[in-house]
Formats: C-alpha cells, sequence, structure tokens
C-alpha cells in the first residue's frame, strides 16, 4: 500500500514538473551562422532589437523591431508577436536580449533565440544592415594605414558598449608608452559600420587586433589583458 501511494506521488510530481516546464518556452544563444539559418527560413520574421532607440535608430538588422523590457509600450510589442512562432532577439552584447528572452520564454513563447554576439556579430559577419550615416572610414582607408605604420592597433566597439569604455583609459596608457611606434585606429559602430561589415572578422565588441607589417600578430575577442598583450610584443622592438 505504501509502495502504491509513493508511486502515485512520483507520478503527480513528475506530471506537475512536466507542467510546469512546457508551459514555459525554450530560449537558446545562437552563434551567428545558426541564427541567420533559422531566420532565413522564417515566413513570418519576428525579430527584435532589444539596444536602446537611439542606438536602433543609427543601425539595426532589417526587418527588426525595437523594444525592451524598459519600453513604454513593452505590453503592446509582445502583444503584437505570435507566441507559437520563433522569436529572435539581439542587442550589443547578452544582457538586455537575455533579459527579454527570459521574459517571454516564462510568458510561455515556444521559441526564443538569442544571437550570440549581438549587433556586432550581425554587422561583424558581413550580414545586410540597415544603417542612416556613411562610414567614416573606408576599407581602403583601413588597409592604407595598415600598410603605412609597422605596428597598428586596432580597437573595433560602440560607444554603446559597457566593455568599450574600459579600453579607453588602456588604449592611453598604450598611446603614452609607444608614441610613434604604434598607430592606434578606434573604430566605432556608431560612426563606421561599413568597414566593420567589410572586415568580416568582428564577432564581439570590444575587438582589438595588432598588426605587425600589415599582418595579424593577435586578435582579441573582448578586452582581456591588452597591455600586457601588447608589451609582449612592442617592448623588446
Amino acid at each position: 500500500m505504501k509502495n502504491k501511494i509513493l508511486k502515485n506521488s512520483i507520478t503527480t510530481l513528475l506530471l506537475l514538473f512536466s507542467i510546469a516546464v512546457f508551459s514555459q518556452g525554450k530560449s537558446a544563444n545562437l552563434l551567428l551562422d545558426a541564427f541567420y539559418s533559422k531566420i532565413k527560413n522564417q515566413k513570418t520574421l519576428q525579430i527584435i532589437d532589444a539596444r536602446g532607440p537611439d542606438e536602433f535608430a543609427l543601425n539595426h538588422i532589417e526587418g527588426a523591431v525595437n523594444f525592451n523590457l524598459k519600453s513604454e509600450d513593452y505590453e503592446k510589442q509582445v502583444a503584437a508577436l505570435n507566441p507559437s512562432q520563433p522569436v529572435f532577439i539581439y542587442s550589443i552584447a547578452a544582457y538586455r536580449s537575455g533579459l527579454l528572452s527570459t521574459d517571454l520564454a516564462k510568458r510561455g513563447f515556444s521559441e526564443v533565440y538569442i544571437l550570440e554576439g549581438g549587433i556586432a556579430s550581425w554587422i561583424g559577419g558581413g550580414k545586410p544592415f540597415y544603417s542612416n550615416l556613411k562610414s567614416k572610414l573606408s576599407l581602403a582607408e583601413y588597409k592604407k594605414i595598415l600598410a603605412s605604420n609597422n605596428y597598428v592597433l586596432v580597437d573595433i566597439g560602440s560607444k554603446y558598449c559597457a566593455t568599450c569604455k574600459t579600453v579607453k583609459p588602456i588604449l592611453e596608457s598604450i598611446r603614452s608608452q609607444y608614441g610613434e611606434k604604434l598607430k592606434i585606429i578606434e573604430i566605432e559602430l556608431e560612426e563606421s559600420p561599413q568597414v566593420i561589415a567589410d572586415l568580416k572578422t568582428v564577432k564581439v565588441f570590444p575587438t582589438l587586433i595588432l598588426y605587425e607589417n600589415n599582418k595579424i600578430v593577435f586578435k582579441k575577442d573582448g578586452l582581456g589583458d591588452l597591455k600586457n598583450d601588447v608589451d609582449v610584443v612592442l617592448a623588446s622592438k
């Protein structure tokens, strides 16, 4: 009798657990190629840019709508979505898109996908995008700078990227130490999106690349220990 009661209790708990799990949708991070492939297969596209309106106005994935958890019309925007169809979300990094995807999954959206690396990965991977400005720096000018200097350090990021802001004082320290020996280029998404797209090498912000005689010495996806890595290469030169 006790075994039967125990078995029934376990069955009930498993049923309740299943209901709790399947009443919520699933959320997953996807790399660019997988994210792009899924988007291309959608008849009706639901893609959300979870950045701020100022960021969205400068550049975004074509077809995207713009809102996040802090938007005044959030409930209205969510109500306009079809919860039974996949939803695709991106921002700069994972924070805003992650919060939004978690909320949508809790609301029962069947599939929610986040673009790993956000808008940096999309534009940096050469995918089509909208921009309301012409790039300040062209790829031809970029290559000319590399060809004209023995050492070039490239900082690629966005003024809206929190981690990118921490790079600036480090760059100033490196600039003070090495002077004319090292050319430093700072490329921001808000000023030169097309050259970022043309490079087809950016996956996240910040991306830092050190060139020696027009060849890449290192490429860093993220800040890491930038000062030390530059010192290792240049201190003995």
